[in-house]
């Protein structure tokens, strides 16, 4: 049993910051991946952070968003500062780990909104 909670997400005026917050917990034997997606309504899933064995950005938020782990806590954090009415989506976590009987799962959390609007 695995789960991923998103939190963090919320209406945010162009220009302001935002920092979302994934946790995982359950059966983890270790995460070599967490990430951020997110989804726009009537388009595709896209990547927008990832870190991992290195950390890559969408090039859409790079100089803008910083993704960030702790480690002993299975966390991920994305900090979003200047934030664009092109950034409003479904922000989804993502855990790629290994359990404790050795099997690797890739694990989603529910989503969290994010809104940038005046």
């Amino acid at each position: 049993q695995v789960q991923v909670v998103e939190s963090g997400g919320g209406l945010v005026q162009p220009g302001g910051s935002l920092r979302l917050s994934c946790v995982a917990s359950g059966s983890i034997a270790s995460i070599k991946v967490m990430g951020w997606y997110r989804q726009a309504p009537g388009k595709q899933r896209e990547l927008v952070a990832a870190s991992g064995a290195f950390i890559n950005y969408a090039d859409s938020v790079k100089g803008r968003f910083t993704i960030s782990r702790d480690n002993a806590k299975n966390t991920v954090y994305l900090q979003m500062n200047n934030l664009k009415p092109e950034d409003t989506a479904v922000y989804y976590c993502n855990a790629n780990l290994i359990t404790p009987n050795g099997a690797f799962g890739s694990y989603w959390g529910q989503g969290t909104q994010v809104t940038v609007s005046a």
